[in-house]
């Protein structure tokens, strides 16, 4: 990862990219939109503008392992992804993502937010999840 500047993580699903951003000190993830996911050419065309308005300086995917740690076709799927998108350019991290989706739930409704409105959110809820804890970690000189 570069020293500094904003970052983009990403929570990737079979039908939706959630989206989320770091600002520049690496202190707060938060979310952004889900992109509904299309061919990888349409996904990359849709990131590239993320990362051109926001000035990212590197991307932080989420990886998801199994309970017991190993990786199953999922997992695969993403490191797959995240050789696609060493074309951009950008550092790509990928960080164990098993309970991002939970947390994220569970924050949502702890905002009292309904559950029609919680489907909208929960990608982008979950990739803030994923860019919290790399933060968190890349903070504490984990890496």
């Amino acid at each position: 990862m570069p020293q500094r500047g904003g970052l983009l993580g990403l929570d990737l699903g079979t039908q939706t990219i959630g989206t989320a951003f770091a600002d520049a000190g690496w202190r707060i993830a938060s979310p952004g939109k889900t992109i509904k996911r299309g061919k990888f050419g349409a996904d990359k065309a849709l990131l590239q503008e993320l990362i051109r308005e926001r000035s990212i300086k590197g991307i932080v995917i989420g990886l998801p392992l199994n309970m017991d740690g190993s990786e199953g076709p999922r997992a695969q799927s993403s490191r797959a992804y995240a050789r696609n998108l060493s074309v951009l350019g950008l550092p790509v991290l990928l960080w164990d993502e098993r309970w991002s989706t939970s947390s994220a739930e569970r924050a949502l409704i702890d905002q009292d937010m309904s559950r029609a409105r919680r489907a909208t959110r929960i990608d982008s809820a979950a990739a803030a999840v994923i860019l919290q804890g790399a933060l968190d970690a890349l903070n504490g000189g984990m890496f």
